[in-house]
């Protein structure tokens, strides 16, 4: 490989990780906060760039990247909720070559020659998916979407807004009914909400999508009855005890006959003309809708068809949202200030002129990186381009150069970081610039130790952005090590904490000192370690020793660990006050189990194979994952041509069916077990 090669290599896998790690931000932002910081445009070019990576360099494709499972997350305030029928996102159309192309690839699944399709053309209403389950006609269960699988239980909340909907009309009322809407909130009532906050000195609200979010997500169903929400229902999940009509358009006139609000607004269409000729109606009605809409969405009627062509992981293959153009609008880009993440990364910040546009005042947006600055020519002073589409911070898509000022100079990318001045070093060809502070830095310092405490990491429940803060500010922690040395008096001492709340936040902190090693590797904030590569450095080395004393070459030979990430963990580890933390937090007592360590074999059957697990095992499913990787086995979620084992457990449903006419062999658990040495279940 030549050098010119290892950077074009370590380009990409750097800007893999950088659009995941940033969309899984947009995400935690979007659906648990409710309060996004860049448009629905912005999100979709970078969910887009990463398909087109992963598409294009297969081997940074992962199971737990952002394209493909479903955006979102489930908070602590609500309970969870597991989805009978997962809930899905919906695939993207930005241009009409895209409809072109979606409709092209229905009729070749389902072998239509001849004829239109007839889909059902419906608002893409911005606002909450939510599922809601009735038994014998009444409402038993209410929740968010989540992440596809698991969502919040909003039950109580969902029956003050549906009013008399908690109750289904009409005679042949199924068993199950499970109800899939949108919670949204219009203009209209918007608009006069936000006067009422503001005439009692309150919080308004930026734009509709969010009210509505917020309000359906309050822990006292007294504060959502208050708020002016609205449902529409647009398609089914679970049903029992009755027949499911034979088209979605039916369905959704059988929905509305139980008494539950349809938008009016749906209409079947034929074909790709139809489609088109639906959303250039959409188009021209814009704000002259009572609610906001951030596209259309086309849907193939016929369920059976809808069988047939099946759904990824993330979204169904029957269904497209075709996405209304982002808003442009001009401001003045007033300074470039330098933001510190929590790895290091060095982020350029254009704060402007404040904007109207798409409906909200704008006065921050991204500019990525030095490249962008560089491509752009922004300097301070410059009247900039900004493209936005439906939410918070725009994207620079140009500068207006009639309009620069005389004597602006070209911004100069910092050398030192702003935050502690510590040299800044850069990475992958120039692209990445980060803080060589490492965990001195108060700004990495703060976001490591949030991130060393969340949910996916050590669990210390009660340990959020601001009790963070406190302890920073108050001195009584420098780094994720001091957590163990806390005591409660000084704790409760703290500004709106007590001993309870006190006593609350030390239990969940000594309670965290008994973990694993993946958490604990992935709780270290490694660049470029997430919980994946976090459990398959664990798999293979068995325990933290090995992994911190070994080489690039040695983390090389892990599945999966390429150069880059090898380079990564032994830079991580070659920093002696990283060490020292490790070795502190290891003298507070932190300890995990021995992971067994099962090298890839060249002689196992699944040494590079394709596996999907399906059905009930007797193990759990992630023990079973473990083995295959350990293996050198590759484990997907779906079936394909290129599948090349299907493991087979009870109750088994689609995929096993999916193998048997693909012809893929099928193990039960008891061959897979004897193929992966397991015979005695060790």
């Amino acid at each position: 490989m030549t050098g010119g090669d290892s950077h074009s290599t370590a380009s990409i896998a750097a800007r893999v990780h950088a659009l995941r790690e940033e969309l899984e931000y947009h995400n935690y932002r979007y659906y648990v906060l409710d309060d996004p910081v860049i448009p629905d445009a912005a999100y979709d070019r970078l969910l887009r760039e990463l398909e087109a990576l992963e598409t294009d360099h297969p081997e940074y494709a992962s199971e737990d990247s952002p394209t493909r499972k479903v955006a979102g997350s489930v908070v602590r305030t609500f309970s969870e909720v597991v989805h009978a029928v997962p809930m899905r996102s919906l695939a993207n159309a930005f241009e009409d070559e895209e409809v072109v192309a979606f409709d092209h690839r229905v009729r070749e699944i389902i072998e239509l020659e001849d004829g239109d399709v007839e889909y059902v053309a419906e608002p893409k209403i911005d606002g909450l998916a939510v599922s809601l389950r009735y038994e014998s006609g009444w409402l038993v269960q209410a929740a968010t979407r989540g992440d596809g699988r698991r969502g919040e239980n909003i039950t109580q909340n969902m029956r003050k807004v549906l009013g008399p909907g908690t109750t289904l009309d009409g005679g042949a009322v199924p068993d199950v009914l499970e109800v899939r809407g949108e919670v949204f909130m219009r203009r209209e009532d918007f608009a006069a909400m936000n006067r009422e906050q503001a005439t009692a000195g309150q919080k308004t609200f930026v734009n509709p999508r969010n009210a509505a979010a917020g309000s359906l997500r309050q822990i006292d169903p007294a504060v959502t009855e208050s708020r002016p929400l609205s449902f529409f229902a647009y398609s089914l999940g679970q049903v029992a005890g009755a027949a499911v009509p034979d088209t979605h358009w039916d369905i959704l006139q059988w929905i509305g006959e139980f008494g539950l609000p349809v938008c009016k607004l749906a209409k079947r269409v034929w074909g790709v003309d139809g489609c088109l000729a639906y959303y250039r109606e959409m188009q021209k009605k814009g704000g002259g809708l009572p609610y906001d809409i951030d596209g259309v969405v086309y849907k193939v009627s016929r369920m059976d068809w809808q069988s047939s062509l099946g759904h990824t992981a993330r979204a169904p293959r029957w269904a497209l949202a075709h996405k209304l153009p982002a808003q442009e609008e001009m401001t003045v880009l007033k300074r470039i200030e330098i933001q510190v993440g929590r790895t290091g990364a060095i982020t350029p910040v254009a704060r402007l002129t404040p904007v109207f546009v798409g409906g909200v005042t704008v006065s921050n947006a991204t500019l990525h990186n030095r490249d962008e600055i560089e491509r752009l020519d922004a300097r301070e002073g410059d009247t900039v381009i900004l493209r936005r589409a439906g939410d918070v911070i725009p994207e620079i898509l140009s500068v207006v150069r009639e309009r620069r000022p005389d004597g602006t100079e070209p911004f100069k990318f910092p050398q030192q970081c702003p935050v502690c001045g510590s040299d800044i070093v850069y990475e992958r060809d120039g692209v990445i610039a980060r803080c060589s502070g490492g965990l001195f830095c108060s700004a990495q310092r703060k976001e490591n130790i949030r991130h060393f405490a969340s949910r996916r990491a050590m669990d210390i429940e009660g340990l959020g952005y601001k009790i963070v803060d406190q302890l920073l500010g108050a001195g009584l922690i420098h780094d994720v090590a001091d957590l163990y040395r806390l005591e409660k008096e000084p704790v409760a001492a703290l500004e709106r904490m007590a001993d309870k709340s006190a006593e609350n936040l030390i239990g969940a902190i000594d309670g965290s000192r008994k973990t694993t090693l993946p958490r604990f590797l992935h709780a270290l904030g490694i660049p470029l370690v997430g919980e994946a590569t976090a459990e398959t450095l664990a798999g293979h080395f068995g325990d933290l020793d090995p992994i911190m004393d070994a080489d690039a070459e040695q983390l090389q030979q892990v599945p999966d660990i390429g150069p880059v990430v090898a380079e990564s963990v032994r830079v991580f580890f070659g920093q002696d006050h990283n060490r020292e933390i490790v070795q502190r937090l290891r003298d507070a007592g932190l300890e995990w189990p021995r992971v067994e360590a099962r090298q890839a074999r060249e002689d196992s059957p699944f040494n590079g194979k394709t596996v999907v697990l399906t059905g009930a095992l007797s193990m759990a499913r992630s023990d079973a994952r473990k083995i295959l990787q350990s293996l050198g086995a590759k484990v997907t979620g779906s079936v394909s041509k290129k599948t090349d084992f299907v493991v087979v457990g009870a109750d088994a449903g689609s995929k096993a069916e999916e193998a048997e006419q693909l012809g893929i062999r099928m193990l039960d658990e008891r061959e897979f077990l004897s193929m992966a040495g397991h015979e005695d279940g060790d």
